[in-house]
């Protein structure tokens, strides 16, 4: 099977929008990978050389910062959440829609606006050279790359996942 015909079979999306849950996959899963393995030689050098791996913990922040804001959007558009359904069946179609509508436009506003914070305390974080303690990596741009993925994640909710609420069909 050729890897076209891979990622055809295995993402539902569309166009780029394949390519780009593709890629943040990937993103997502390496960065997993690589917090496994750190974790890995953090935990032999703690208990076998009395040397835990220095920066250790600043890198497995930023790793699940990078891992969790990559995931965020392709489980937004292809409405991966959790979702509490115990009114649906007693409420009409039409009413479920309009509440789904509803939460889509809550979740995409909350989430732009708060990244246009997020961003502009990643911009004050670099213009005051603010750094990590052990590793003196910038933290300003770990901060912008939060906010990106959140204006990514409600740009998705706003298009693909209202477009996913009207016109596809509703899978148990």
């Amino acid at each position: 099977m050729s890897f076209g015909a891979w990622l055809k079979t295995h993402y539902d999306e569309k166009g780029p929008v394949r390519w780009l849950a593709f890629f943040l996959e990937v993103v997502s899963a390496s960065v997993l990978f690589f917090l496994m393995a750190l974790t890995c030689v953090d935990v032999l050098g703690r208990y076998l050389f009395n040397s835990p791996l220095h920066g250790g913990t600043e890198m497995t922040e930023i790793g699940l910062a990078v891992m969790v804001f990559a995931a965020m959007p392709v489980i937004t558009w292809r409405g991966g959440h959790i979702v509490v359904d115990l009114l649906d069946r007693f409420l009409g179609s039409k009413i479920v829609k309009v509440l789904s509508l509803f939460a889509a436009l809550v979740m995409s506003s909350s989430l732009y606006f708060l990244a246009l914070r997020i961003f502009e305390l990643g911009e004050r974080s670099i213009r005051r050279g603010v750094v990590t303690e052990f590793l003196a990596m910038p933290t300003g741009y770990i901060v912008q790359y939060i906010a990106i993925m959140s204006w990514a994640t409600a740009f998705g909710m706003i298009t693909y996942g209202v477009y996913r609420i009207l016109f596809q069909e509703h899978k148990a």
